[in-house]
């Protein structure tokens, strides 16, 4: 494997990247090439500009995959501003959160999402407007030229759920972005002729990385919104699909499936984050696409990427996270805050360029993540702690012990308890309300709520469909007359945890 250039630029030389005539982006209705690219990157960059000259000032995004939504990473960049992409399954109380917490300046969406904001959802300060007409406005718009930015300037907030409160938003530079796209093309070896399949949220790192390794290797990219498993087998064979990314219960699902043998016939790569496979499902996988390279890899937002698996040691280390990926640097450190022995727990550590700028406005959850690096790191600088308990074997392959907070890991989104309880409590249906995760075969982990309170489940659930996105509904939830509390008189988490747990293996 060649060397990656370890050199950041800006953000939106990206669209610069690929052969002019070459296919790029693969929409429904039409495909734009390189060069088409870098126009529309160009023009729409120079509309935004014009609507907000503000340089650092926030533009988010609240629509499905398309043009506008694929387009924006790099045309917000090049105007120096900060995209916020807002994942399309969130309701409207987390997307006033995110619009008001960003201070955005402008949010795009489609009008039917649009429609559901109420009065104050929208901070009078930020101009809501569709995403066609921005489109259409950005046609005649003077184009911007390649921009010339300093690569350690923010280029997005994407929010994430964090173990207590509301999504919070991690701060990445052009240089963090840049860089991810270099290293995931070199260790994927993406090509020119590589054709992505991008079934993952833009809003997600993982997923905007499919569109940004993809382009920086001159590769095209087939965004899809897919309703079913059954139009992704089918996309895959349409548009000759090399390149696959996706999480572990969407895996579970399409090796259910019969698979066109012209799908399965242009496959290359597999990959997955946002869960770890199972040996079952590595197994199913290797079965349905022999010739394809599985790539499992570990990740968090506040670092992008952190380790991955070599594909040719997929059948005898099905379990591993595999090693660091390029410029990343990561130490086990044990609670003596040395780094561990092989076999020996500790946290797992992420140093060097791929560290995020920290949480937006939030110096205090920037302290509990952020942190110096271990004296014996070889970036230095500020390191971030995950959180995470791993082992490293004497072969040096990193394995995942579990994690430290109390984070609830569902269909490759992370989940946080309290927002789903502060949703509970404000129904009316409970007093009290604790949400744990438990082990769930196809979502990895399921949310399951115990809840002291009237036993009007329907009301509560038809409460939680109306405020909160599919992904944070409850698979089961359970009344109980009383909480457990431990002593300093709080809802004792661990003991519901071990308690559902063992109702689980029951």
């Amino acid at each position: 494997m060649p060397r990656p250039d370890p050199v950041p630029r800006p953000l939106d030389h990206l669209a610069e990247r690929g052969a002019g005539g070459d296919p790029a982006l693969v929409l429904r209705g039409e495909t734009l090439s390189f060069d088409e690219l870098k126009t529309r990157v160009a023009k729409l960059a120079g509309w935004l500009r014009d609507q907000v000259p503000i340089d650092g000032a926030r533009v988010a995004s609240w629509a499905a995959k398309g043009e506008l939504t694929c387009l924006l990473p790099l045309a917000a960049a090049r105007a120096g501003l900060v995209h916020v992409p807002v994942n399309p399954l969130l309701k409207r109380a987390q997307v006033a959160h995110i619009i008001a917490d960003s201070g955005s300046k402008l949010l795009i969406g489609t009008p039917a999402r649009l429609a559901t904001l109420e009065d104050g959802d929208v901070p009078d300060e930020c101009r809501a407007m569709a995403e066609q007409d921005a489109l259409d406005a950005s046609r005649d718009a003077t184009p911007l030229a390649p921009s010339q930015r300093d690569p350690e300037e923010l280029a997005a907030i994407l929010y994430t759920s964090g173990s207590t409160g509301r999504p919070k938003g991690v701060m990445l530079s052009h240089a963090n972005m840049w860089l991810g796209a270099v290293s995931v093309a070199s260790y994927l070896g993406l090509a020119r002729d590589d054709v992505t399949l991008a079934v993952l949220p833009l809003s997600f790192d993982y997923g905007q990385n499919q569109l940004l390794s993809t382009w920086y290797a001159g590769g095209s990219v087939a965004p899809l919104d897919y309703l079913t498993p059954r139009d992704v087998t089918k996309a895959c064979a349409k548009y000759g699909v090399t390149t696959l990314a996706a999480v572990p219960p969407l895996w579970v699902q399409l090796t259910e499936l019969d698979w066109p043998e012209e799908a399965v016939a242009s496959m290359r790569r597999l990959t997955n984050s946002g869960g770890a496979l199972t040996e079952d499902l590595v197994r199913k996988l290797r079965a349905q696409f022999p010739q394809a390279r599985l790539f499992p890899m570990y990740g968090l937002t506040e670092a992008f990427r952190s380790t991955y698996l070599d594909p040719s040691l997929v059948d005898t280390h099905p379990t591993s996270m595999g090693k660091a990926i390029p410029f990343a640097e990561i130490l086990v450190i044990g609670d003596d805050g040395r780094v561990t022995s092989a076999g020996e727990e500790g946290e797992l550590v992420h140093c060097g360029p791929l560290v995020a700028h920290g949480y937006w406005q939030d110096a205090e959850r920037t302290a509990e993540r952020f942190k110096p690096a271990p004296e014996q790191s070889e970036y230095g600088g500020t390191a971030v702690w995950s959180g995470d308990r791993v082992k490293r074997a004497e072969d040096g392959l990193l394995y995942f012990v579990g994690r430290r907070d109390a984070m609830i890991k569902s269909a490759g989104n992370r989940i946080s308890p309290q927002e789903i309880e502060e949703a509970v409590l404000a129904s009316g249906f409970a007093s009290e309300v604790a949400a744990v995760g438990v082990p769930d075969p196809r979502l990895g982990q399921a949310v399951v709520l115990v809840v002291r309170g009237a036993g009007d489940e329907e009301g509560l659930r038809a409460a939680l469909k109306r405020d909160l996105p599919n992904f944070m509904q409850p698979r089961d939830v359970v009344w109980v007359d009383a909480m457990p509390l431990n002593p300093n008189g709080k809802i004792d988490r661990n003991a519901l945890q071990a308690e559902m747990a063992r109702k689980e293996a029951a």
